[in-house]
This record gives C-alpha cells, structure tokens and sequence, in this order.
C-alpha cells in the first residue's frame, strides 16, 4: 500500500462524554443528563487535566433549539468559556444518535436545509470552533433507525434506511456549508462505526454487501458513489434519485479527518445454522435466515479491530484519520488494554507512513444502557475513565495483577 504524508505532529490525545439524545416511540432520552456531565460545569477541568488536546463536544440540535428558532444558549455558553480558559480545542457535534427536535426527523425531507440552519445559527454564535460533525455515524443512525427500527422513526426497510442515510449526509454538507460562511477554514470530522462481517461460506454474498455499505456514508461524501459504484444500483432501487446522488459526485465534501469508530461489536458473524443460537440472534435477509452474532464469541475467529480498520481507511479514502471513539463495556484492566491496543494501532499505523491524527478516550464519564443498544431504561451502566454512579465522578484504580 503506498504511504500518504505523515504529518510531523505527535499522536494528540482527545476526548468526549458520550451524549447521544434518542428517541425510541415517544420517549427521550439524554445521555448527558443520565452520566451528569449535563450539570457539572467542572467536568471541563478534569478533561483539561488530562492533556487532551480536542474535546469532542456535544452542541446537540434537541438540547440547544428543540423549537425553530428558539434557543437555549446559556448551558453551552458557561461550559465554552470553560472550555477557552483551559485552551481546549473542540470538535462540535450537532445530532448524536437523533433525529433531530420533534418538528423533524430522518425521513422528514426538510431534514437537510433544517440542520444547516441550526448549523449557521451555532457558528454564528461560536465562531472559533473551527473542527465539526454535524452528525455522528450517520450509517450506524441510519441502520438503527430506519432499517432495524430500533430508534425514532423505527422503519425497517431498505427505502427507509436510504433516505435517513442520504438526508444526514445532505444535512453533513449543507450544514458544512453554512459553517464555512461563518469560518472558511472548518473541518469536517466525519465519524462512523465501521464494522466488519464474516460468515459462514453460503453468506458470503450478505457478508460482501455488508462490507461494501459500512463505507456508503464516507464514500457519498467524498462523491465516489458515481455509476460505477458498487453500491449504487441499490440506492437508485431504494429510492434515491439520479439527481442527489449525481449532485454528491459533482459537488463533494469530504471529511478533513475521516473518523474511525470501532468496538468488540462492530465485527459480526453471519451463521445460517440459526438452531444453534438464541432466539434474538435470528434474523435473514429474505433469502436466508441466519444468526448475526459477534465475531469475538465464535471460536476461532479473531477481530482485526483499530489496526484493520485504519489500513482499510487509509487504502480506501488517502485522507486524514483518527480514531474517534475508545470504550470497551468491561473489568478497568480490560477498558486500559483496549485502549492501550487502540493507540498502539494508530502509532502502527503511523510508523507504516499512514496519516493518523489522534486516538480519542470514549464515554468519558460513562454510558447508559447501551447494552440494549438505549432501547430499554435498565439502569444498566458502564463507567469510562471516571465513574459516576454515586452521582459524582470518582476515577478508578486499576487493579493489581
């Protein structure tokens, strides 16, 4: 693989509070409140002790302007003026895991020019920032909750899931766009789970499809998706039009830094011998059923995790990396060796000359309910580099071995 510039800085450490605001039926839910960054102004300073470099910080659409036109700066404001005295650098997002305020959603087709007017208005407001995700893991939000209907607006088909993936892309760009009126030089960090599937010799037909369309959201917005796209003929046939998709190849906007997000349960396993797997591992495509399992519990298959994914990146895309999120749900010891593993890759993956910018410490101050993928309000809780359980966050020793 030839090797792109490797830039002369250092591995720069980053880090962010998980902040995802969901909506399963009519319910929402705000993970900022439940991990209580939402009302400690000194959470600032603990990051800033730590060294890190960029904070990726949560501006989101529902907590800040849940009406048109209206906002709710002063919470931002308090922590941003926190946030400039420690000289933080911050990388602003805007929808984590939503669809948006109640007067839109995935599906709505004013989605896109509605994000970018939130966008301009928070740029106006905050001119400095200069790195953005307008939306985080807009593949990963769009299978949630249009193709397996797990989030608001909880559609399971593959129409539904080509549009929410093409309005948050078209919403990435428009709001990009918005952005750059207020600060020509903003980057774009663009974020998604990229996962990977292997499976059993009659799948492998699913597995390839998978594999192709984990990238569908970076490709649409570095305008690779032109007619010879593999994935194109599939969104034409789920709804997409020539137009949008022909205005993404001739008008592009990639990511200044293309953002890896990897975890245990990111790489699948597809297995039609459904009688050896519990009930709620069962699914199928129309042709097959089949288990969808995570590869890490079938005996003898590996993961190839941060190392594998960066050198796919760096081969696919010849831009900028990071590694945007590293939580691992566990003992402490095996949370520090998946991070330990994490930044190992990068400065791997750096030595072989590809270009990776920084490896990002995940969920800081914990996170809530994920093992139901936020679906159910258990109460179930995985603390990050600090635990907030008692209701203040309290760091966590590592224990002998």
């Amino acid at each position: 693989m030839p090797a792109v510039k490797q830039p002369a800085e250092a591995l720069e450490l980053w880090a962010g509070p998980e902040c995802t605001v969901n909506r399963v039926r009519d319910t929402w839910r705000d993970q900022s409140v439940a991990n209580g960054f939402d009302t400690r102004p000194r959470d600032i300073d603990r990051i800033a002790a730590l060294g890190v470099k960029r904070l990726r910080f949560p501006l989101l659409w529902e907590r800040t302007s849940p009406k048109p036109g209206v906002f709710n700066w002063a919470w931002a404001d308090t922590r941003m003026a926190r946030i400039r005295e420690h000289g933080l650098r911050v990388i602003a997002g805007l929808l984590h895991h939503g669809s948006g305020p109640a007067h839109t959603h995935l599906l709505d087709p004013d989605f896109p020019a509605k994000l970018a007017a939130y966008a301009r208005a928070v740029a106006q407001r905050y001119p400095h920032i200069d790195a953005w995700t307008p939306v985080n893991e807009p593949l990963t939000t769009a299978r949630f909750s249009a193709l397996y209907g797990l989030w608001y607006p909880h559609a399971r088909d593959d129409r539904s899931f080509v549009r929410a993936l093409l309005n948050q892309v078209r919403g990435t760009v428009l709001a990009m766009l918005a952005i750059r009126e207020v600060h020509p030089g903003a980057l774009l960090v663009q974020t998604d789970d990229l996962g990977f599937t292997d499976s059993t010799p009659s799948l492998r037909y699913q597995a390839e499809f998978d594999n192709e369309r984990r990238w569908l959201g970076f490709d649409l917005l570095c305008g690779r998706v032109d007619v010879r796209h593999p994935m194109r003929h599939y969104l034409r046939n789920h709804g997409a039009s020539e137009q949008e998709l022909q205005g993404l190849v001739d008008a592009p906007c990639p990511p200044d830094i293309v953002g890896i997000n990897s975890y245990v349960t990111s790489e699948r396993f597809l297995d039609e011998r459904v009688h050896l797997y519990p009930e709620h591992l069962r699914g199928g495509n129309g042709r097959h059923a089949y288990a969808d399992i995570e590869i890490a519990r079938v005996h003898g298959r590996s993961i190839g995790g941060f190392r594998e994914r960066l050198r796919e990146a760096t081969q696919r895309y010849r831009l900028p990396l990071a590694i945007t999120e590293v939580h691992l749900g566990c003992t402490r010891d095996e949370q520090l060796r998946w991070l330990h593993q994490a930044w190992l890759a990068a400065e791997d993956a750096r030595a072989q000359g590809q270009d990776v910018r920084a490896v990002t410490v995940w969920a800081i101050f914990g996170a809530h309910d994920w093992d139901s993928l936020l679906t159910r309000a258990d109460g179930s809780y995985e603390p990050g580099l600090w635990d907030v359980s008692a209701g203040r966050p309290k760091k966590i020793k590592r224990h002998s071995t």
